[in-house]
């Protein structure tokens, strides 16, 4: 696979800007999720085939760069950190900032070296909090879909990273509704794997 895009922050004169990146696999026909979630919760039913990619070589450097330090903070939906248990892990989510966007208070959580704050005050205040720690390197929006929606629409996401699987689900958790009106991108990479084709976009509004 080719390397990525490999700046992570633009520079406007002599002001850095971190890059807010909306990153999630999807099916070829747009859905983040298969249907049926009330019986195979998660994912939905056949979903788990959006994420074959993440098995992958350089998985998670893809993801949030892991390897290369790409991402410096991550935002995240209270169903998705549920869902999950935290990622259920000593180090939590490697060991990154992790801001979850909830309307349920709870005291921040620590897990190794990952700190999980959660954000009563919307997208645009995790977005916020998440630029003010994230420093040159870029903000992870992983989803779920309605938070990508809400940052899509309230136009704080600078960069848009699809890992599409090759599958047609016909049903399921749609990533792109009710946005309110067009969005308008600019290719900016695509990247061929056997499981995924990744695409990312630059937006334009």
């Amino acid at each position: 696979m080719d390397g990525l895009v490999e700046d992570d922050a633009t520079t406007e004169g002599s002001k850095t800007m971190t890059l807010v990146e909306a990153n999630i696999s999807m099916s070829l026909d747009g859905f983040v999720t298969g249907p049926n979630l009330d019986r195979y919760p998660g994912l939905g039913e056949g979903g788990d085939i959006l994420h074959a990619w993440i098995d992958e070589d350089r998985s998670m450097d893809l993801a949030i760069g892991e390897e290369r330090q790409i991402a410096g903070a991550v935002i995240t939906s209270r169903k998705v950190y549920d869902e999950t248990e935290g990622w259920d892990a000593e180090d939590g989510f490697y060991r990154l900032p992790v801001f979850v966007v909830t309307h349920r208070p709870h005291d921040v959580v620590v897990k190794g070296e990952t700190t999980f704050t959660f954000v009563t005050g919307g997208v645009k205040h995790a977005v916020e909090q998440a630029i003010g720690v994230a420093g040159d390197r870029r903000v992870h929006i992983m989803g779920g879909a309605g938070i990508i929606r809400q940052a899509l629409a309230a136009g704080l996401v600078d960069e848009l990273f699809l890992h599409v699987a090759p599958v047609i689900l016909n049903g399921g958790t749609r990533l792109f509704d009710h946005l309110g009106g067009p969005i308008r991108l600019e290719r900016a990479e695509v990247i061929e794997s056997r499981h995924a084709t990744h695409l990312r976009y630059r937006v334009l509004n």
